[in-house]
């Protein structure tokens, strides 16, 4: 077992707003590797969107409040590659004309780890106790991919799931359409790619479909619904943490009592 750590969680705006499910799974995770966990009070949008669509003042203005609400934790973990990837690999390119804020948006995103990386990197987490009777498949979310290198660390953690078979997506790297205000900015191509994006899901045979991206998962969870599709979609958290038989996949209501 790693030494103890306090943790701040950054819980990313889809999370908060749509998936706190995500959040939940994301704290058991952490704390049953001995960390403790905060999610700070102080905690806004990690400013994404502003930089995404080239508002660099807004960007940095939401940067400096975050720089300031997660500083003094030992770690800030952030159940997303997207976030976190703006935190740890966006926040320095920002300040790079205030060597003062450089420093320590540079501070920060040593800091600064997606969920299943720092799992398996900093936590020393070879296996789960989860199980889960489906066959999934995993789609590797564009930025916790190329920006922070999220690969084999879900799938090695996906492997310990008691029950759970993977079959591996053919094109798991190619992006699903969302890209944040991509899918706003060119909902046409967005659409295709979507489209290609369920066509490989199915192809797979899949029960369920995992990703560690809610805005990917949201993305394709609203595709597979509307082509009438029976394949879940759910962040790979969920599993990992045990919640597919007490929380419904994406986009699926919850069952009465």
């Amino acid at each position: 077992m790693a030494e103890p750590a306090r943790v701040a969680l950054l819980v990313t705006c889809l999370v908060d707003l749509f998936r706190p499910s995500i959040g939940f799974a994301a704290v058991k995770l952490l704390e049953d590797t001995g960390c403790s966990v905060e999610a700070p009070r102080a905690q806004t949008c990690c400013g994404q969107p502003a930089y995404n669509s080239g508002d660099k003042a807004d960007a940095k203005a939401i940067a400096r409040k975050v720089i300031a609400a997660f500083a003094g934790y030992d770690y800030v973990v952030v159940p997303s590659g997207s976030c976190a990837g703006m935190v740890k690999v966006h926040y320095p390119e920002l300040f790079a004309d205030e060597p003062a804020m450089r420093e320590a948006a540079e501070e920060l995103a040593s800091r600064t780890w997606e969920l299943t990386a720092f799992l398996v990197e900093r936590r020393d987490l070879a296996a789960v106790v989860a199980s889960c009777a489906q066959t999934v498949t995993y789609h590797d979310a564009c930025s916790g991919l190329r920006e922070l290198g999220v690969k084999a660390q879900p799938r090695k953690l996906l492997g310990s799931v008691a029950g759970l078979k993977l079959n591996e997506l053919p094109g798991a790297e190619i992006c699903c359409g969302f890209g944040g205000t991509f899918a706003v900015k060119y909902p046409e191509i967005s659409d295709k790619m979507a489209c290609d994006k369920i066509a490989d899901i199915e192809a797979t045979g899949a029960d369920c479909v995992l990703a560690g991206d809610l805005g990917c998962l949201l993305q394709i969870a609203g595709k597979l619904s509307r082509a009438g599709s029976r394949v879940e979609a759910r962040h790979v958290a969920e599993v990992l943490a045990d919640m597919t038989e007490t929380v419904p996949s994406i986009g699926k209501p919850a069952s009465k009592a």
